[in-house]
Protein backbone atom coordinates (compact mmCIF):
# COMPACT_ATOMS: atom_id res chain seq x y z
CA UNK A 1 0.00 0.00 0.00
CA UNK A 2 0.88 3.61 -0.71
CA UNK A 3 -0.01 4.78 2.66
CA UNK A 4 0.13 2.55 5.88
CA UNK A 5 -1.42 5.04 8.56
CA UNK A 6 -4.22 3.95 10.85
CA UNK A 7 -5.47 7.22 13.85
CA UNK A 8 -7.49 5.36 16.58
CA UNK A 9 -9.69 7.94 18.70
CA UNK A 10 -10.13 6.74 21.61
CA UNK A 11 -7.28 4.80 22.61
CA UNK A 12 -8.77 2.42 26.19
CA UNK A 13 -7.17 -0.12 27.01
CA UNK A 14 -9.26 -3.14 25.04
CA UNK A 15 -10.14 -2.26 21.78
CA UNK A 16 -8.00 0.87 20.87
CA UNK A 17 -4.77 -0.86 22.27
CA UNK A 18 -5.78 -4.22 20.47
CA UNK A 19 -6.30 -2.45 17.14
CA UNK A 20 -3.41 -0.98 17.46
CA UNK A 21 -0.99 -3.58 18.24
CA UNK A 22 -2.78 -5.35 15.25
CA UNK A 23 -2.04 -3.17 12.61
CA UNK A 24 1.02 -2.37 13.60
CA UNK A 25 2.10 -5.82 13.35
CA UNK A 26 0.33 -5.14 9.50
CA UNK A 27 3.11 -2.60 8.86
CA UNK A 28 0.81 0.95 9.75
CA UNK A 29 1.94 3.59 11.48
CA UNK A 30 -0.18 4.78 14.29
CA UNK A 31 -1.80 7.47 15.51
CA UNK A 32 -3.50 7.13 19.07
CA UNK A 33 -5.62 9.94 20.23
CA UNK A 34 -6.75 10.07 23.55
CA UNK A 35 -7.29 12.58 27.13
CA UNK A 36 -3.83 11.39 27.98
CA UNK A 37 -2.03 11.85 24.57
CA UNK A 38 1.50 13.09 25.13
CA UNK A 39 2.15 14.99 21.47
CA UNK A 40 5.15 12.29 21.44
CA UNK A 41 5.88 8.60 20.31
CA UNK A 42 5.08 6.27 23.31
CA UNK A 43 7.27 3.48 24.14
CA UNK A 44 5.16 1.24 21.50
CA UNK A 45 6.88 4.11 18.84
CA UNK A 46 2.74 4.73 18.18
CA UNK A 47 2.31 8.57 17.80
CA UNK A 48 0.26 9.53 21.22
CA UNK A 49 -2.27 12.58 20.73
CA UNK A 50 -4.53 14.41 22.58
CA UNK A 51 -8.43 15.46 21.73
CA UNK A 52 -11.78 16.14 23.99
CA UNK A 53 -14.22 14.16 22.38
CA UNK A 54 -16.96 16.30 23.99
CA UNK A 55 -15.60 19.25 21.90
CA UNK A 56 -15.63 18.27 17.92
CA UNK A 57 -13.27 21.76 17.27
CA UNK A 58 -10.56 19.86 18.86
CA UNK A 59 -10.55 16.99 16.43
CA UNK A 60 -9.13 18.83 13.05
CA UNK A 61 -5.94 19.67 15.15
CA UNK A 62 -5.62 16.00 15.22
CA UNK A 63 -5.24 15.10 11.88
CA UNK A 64 -3.18 18.24 11.45
CA UNK A 65 -0.57 16.56 13.73
CA UNK A 66 -0.88 13.13 11.80
CA UNK A 67 0.36 15.22 8.62
CA UNK A 68 2.93 17.14 10.51
CA UNK A 69 4.09 13.83 11.49
CA UNK A 70 3.75 11.09 9.16
CA UNK A 71 3.81 13.74 5.99
CA UNK A 72 0.12 11.99 4.80
CA UNK A 73 -2.82 11.86 5.34
CA UNK A 74 -4.71 8.37 7.90
CA UNK A 75 -6.31 5.91 5.18
CA UNK A 76 -7.65 3.44 7.94
CA UNK A 77 -9.27 5.90 10.80
CA UNK A 78 -10.98 4.31 13.79
CA UNK A 79 -13.43 6.02 16.01
CA UNK A 80 -13.97 4.43 19.42
CA UNK A 81 -15.01 6.63 22.18
CA UNK A 82 -17.98 6.48 23.79
CA UNK A 83 -19.63 7.52 26.52
CA UNK A 84 -23.15 7.77 28.58
CA UNK A 85 -24.24 9.70 31.52
CA UNK A 86 -26.58 7.39 34.08
CA UNK A 87 -29.90 9.55 35.00
CA UNK A 88 -30.19 10.77 38.23
CA UNK A 89 -33.82 9.10 38.37
CA UNK A 90 -32.72 5.54 37.82
CA UNK A 91 -36.62 5.79 36.30
CA UNK A 92 -36.70 8.56 34.17
CA UNK A 93 -35.42 8.31 30.83
CA UNK A 94 -35.72 12.13 30.60
CA UNK A 95 -33.92 13.04 33.84
CA UNK A 96 -31.11 13.20 32.66
CA UNK A 97 -29.60 17.05 32.15
CA UNK A 98 -29.65 18.88 28.79
CA UNK A 99 -25.66 19.96 29.39
CA UNK A 100 -24.81 16.42 29.44
CA UNK A 101 -27.35 14.93 27.07
CA UNK A 102 -25.62 17.58 24.96
CA UNK A 103 -22.07 16.47 25.86
CA UNK A 104 -22.22 12.83 25.64
CA UNK A 105 -24.38 13.81 21.73
CA UNK A 106 -20.89 15.56 21.24
CA UNK A 107 -18.73 12.17 21.88
CA UNK A 108 -21.08 9.75 20.16
CA UNK A 109 -22.15 11.78 17.23
CA UNK A 110 -20.53 14.52 16.50
CA UNK A 111 -16.92 14.32 17.18
CA UNK A 112 -17.07 10.99 14.75
CA UNK A 113 -18.92 12.83 12.33
CA UNK A 114 -16.25 15.79 12.19
CA UNK A 115 -13.92 12.92 12.61
CA UNK A 116 -15.09 12.31 9.13
CA UNK A 117 -14.97 15.22 7.70
CA UNK A 118 -11.35 15.48 8.19
CA UNK A 119 -10.98 11.84 7.12
CA UNK A 120 -12.72 12.60 3.78
CA UNK A 121 -10.37 15.79 3.45
CA UNK A 122 -7.29 13.65 3.92
CA UNK A 123 -8.45 10.51 1.36
CA UNK A 124 -8.84 13.28 -1.68
CA UNK A 125 -4.93 13.15 -1.49
CA UNK A 126 -4.20 9.92 -0.92
CA UNK A 127 -3.86 7.87 -4.16
CA UNK A 128 -6.87 5.61 -6.08
CA UNK A 129 -5.00 2.23 -5.06
CA UNK A 130 -4.29 3.07 -1.06
CA UNK A 131 -7.69 1.47 0.49
CA UNK A 132 -9.54 3.76 2.83
CA UNK A 133 -12.04 2.59 5.77
CA UNK A 134 -13.52 4.39 8.57
CA UNK A 135 -14.18 2.36 11.52
CA UNK A 136 -16.99 3.27 14.06
CA UNK A 137 -17.00 1.42 17.13
CA UNK A 138 -20.51 0.41 17.65
CA UNK A 139 -23.05 -1.87 19.40
CA UNK A 140 -26.90 -3.62 19.65
CA UNK A 141 -28.39 -0.04 20.44
CA UNK A 142 -28.76 1.49 16.82
CA UNK A 143 -31.55 -1.46 16.36
CA UNK A 144 -32.57 -2.29 19.67
CA UNK A 145 -34.68 -0.05 22.11
CA UNK A 146 -33.13 -1.57 25.43
CA UNK A 147 -35.93 -0.25 28.36
CA UNK A 148 -33.14 0.75 30.38
CA UNK A 149 -32.71 4.53 31.12
CA UNK A 150 -29.26 4.21 31.59
CA UNK A 151 -28.62 3.56 27.84
CA UNK A 152 -30.35 6.32 26.62
CA UNK A 153 -26.96 9.03 25.62
CA UNK A 154 -25.30 6.17 24.23
CA UNK A 155 -28.29 4.76 22.34
CA UNK A 156 -29.07 8.05 21.37
CA UNK A 157 -25.43 8.34 19.70
CA UNK A 158 -25.15 5.31 18.21
CA UNK A 159 -28.32 5.20 16.41
CA UNK A 160 -27.53 8.90 14.86
CA UNK A 161 -24.40 8.01 14.14
CA UNK A 162 -25.31 4.78 12.53
CA UNK A 163 -27.43 6.88 10.42
CA UNK A 164 -24.64 8.94 8.66
CA UNK A 165 -22.89 6.36 8.19
CA UNK A 166 -24.67 4.23 6.26
CA UNK A 167 -25.51 6.96 4.13
CA UNK A 168 -22.00 8.07 3.73
CA UNK A 169 -21.15 4.34 2.74
CA UNK A 170 -23.91 4.61 -0.33
CA UNK A 171 -22.66 7.71 -1.40
CA UNK A 172 -19.31 7.01 -1.39
CA UNK A 173 -18.56 3.68 -1.75
CA UNK A 174 -18.20 3.58 -5.74
CA UNK A 175 -14.90 5.62 -4.80
CA UNK A 176 -13.43 3.32 -2.83
CA UNK A 177 -13.97 5.07 0.30
CA UNK A 178 -15.88 2.91 2.82
CA UNK A 179 -18.04 3.55 6.18
CA UNK A 180 -18.64 0.65 8.97
CA UNK A 181 -20.55 0.72 11.77
CA UNK A 182 -19.55 -2.63 13.77
CA UNK A 183 -21.14 -4.72 15.96
CA UNK A 184 -19.95 -7.73 17.96
CA UNK A 185 -22.36 -10.10 19.12
CA UNK A 186 -22.43 -13.67 20.94
CA UNK A 187 -22.66 -16.65 18.44
CA UNK A 188 -26.66 -16.37 18.92
CA UNK A 189 -26.53 -12.74 18.07
CA UNK A 190 -27.48 -11.47 21.26
CA UNK A 191 -25.91 -8.25 22.57
CA UNK A 192 -21.97 -8.33 24.09
CA UNK A 193 -22.12 -5.53 26.39
CA UNK A 194 -19.73 -5.09 28.59
CA UNK A 195 -18.19 -8.59 27.29
CA UNK A 196 -16.71 -6.95 24.24
CA UNK A 197 -13.04 -8.89 22.62
CA UNK A 198 -10.71 -6.16 22.08
CA UNK A 199 -8.33 -8.76 20.19
CA UNK A 200 -11.72 -9.66 18.08
CA UNK A 201 -12.37 -6.23 17.02
CA UNK A 202 -9.00 -6.15 15.93
CA UNK A 203 -8.63 -8.69 13.61
CA UNK A 204 -12.79 -7.61 12.33
CA UNK A 205 -10.62 -4.20 11.77
CA UNK A 206 -8.26 -5.61 9.75
CA UNK A 207 -9.65 -7.37 7.41
CA UNK A 208 -12.36 -4.06 7.11
CA UNK A 209 -9.14 -2.58 6.07
CA UNK A 210 -8.27 -4.64 3.51
CA UNK A 211 -11.95 -4.61 1.89
CA UNK A 212 -11.69 -8.39 2.03
CA UNK A 213 -15.54 -9.51 1.07
CA UNK A 214 -17.21 -6.57 0.29
CA UNK A 215 -19.07 -6.73 3.63
CA UNK A 216 -22.01 -4.44 3.83
CA UNK A 217 -21.88 -0.60 6.05
CA UNK A 218 -23.62 -2.32 9.51
CA UNK A 219 -20.80 -4.97 10.27
CA UNK A 220 -22.32 -7.55 12.62
CA UNK A 221 -19.62 -9.80 13.75
CA UNK A 222 -18.49 -13.22 15.93
CA UNK A 223 -15.23 -13.59 17.66
CA UNK A 224 -13.41 -16.35 15.69
CA UNK A 225 -16.26 -16.49 12.69
CA UNK A 226 -15.89 -12.38 11.15
CA UNK A 227 -18.54 -11.13 9.65
CA UNK A 228 -22.60 -12.59 10.77
CA UNK A 229 -25.38 -11.19 9.81
CA UNK A 230 -28.03 -11.33 12.37
CA UNK A 231 -31.17 -10.13 10.38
Amino acid sequence: MASNIVLILGAGPNIGLSVASKFSTLGFKVALVSRRGTGALNSAGHLSLTADFTQPSTIPAVFSAVQAHFHSAPNVVVYNAATLTPPPDAASVLSIPADKFAADLNVNTVSPYVTAQETLKGWATLGADVKKSFIFTGNALNSAVIPNPVFTTLGVGKSASAYWIGTADALYREKGYRFYYTDERFEDGKVKGTAIDGPAHAEFYAQLASHEGDLPWEATFVKDKGYVSFK
